[in-house]
């Protein structure tokens, strides 16, 4: 088990890598389960272990959801608060890598339209003697 300050300054995460895993894949249901089989401190620790990661803010929001405000404080300070805060805002943030992915769309325009070039008009213009300019 890492201290607070041991897992901030080495940026270790708090949990086995088995169950960060399967929190990362389960579902709303099944993170409730996972979430509540660690305890208080060491989900403080890994609300912010995960919101330092852009592809794990989803679940960092989610464990955070679970966490009491005082231990979130306790573990991350300032960030903890603001993580708590976040969380409290929105009731329910989706977990699942494939929910938070936007749909690609591409476009059936075209993307830019370009005039024909005339080379032969170039060649004629490049061959012809240059108009006399009388003063």
């Amino acid at each position: 088990m890492w201290s607070s300050r041991e897992a901030f300054e080495n940026d270790a995460c708090p949990v086995r890598e088995e169950l960060l895993g399967q929190m990362y894949r389960a579902n709303e249901h099944g993170l409730s389960q996972l979430v509540d089989s660690v305890s208080g401190d060491v989900r403080a620790m890994l609300a912010l272990f995960c919101y330092r990661r852009a592809h794990l803010q989803p679940l960092a929001l989610a464990v955070a959801a679970s966490c009491d405000e005082r231990d979130l404080i306790q573990v991350g300070g300032r960030a903890g608060s603001v993580l708590y805060a976040l969380a409290h805002e929105r009731r329910a943030p989706a977990v699942s890598s494939y929910s938070q992915r936007k749909a690609i769309t591409l476009s059936t325009a075209p993307l830019a339209s370009f005039a024909p070039l005339d080379q032969d008009s170039e060649l004629e213009s490049d061959d012809a003697p240059a108009p006399d300019v009388a003063n």
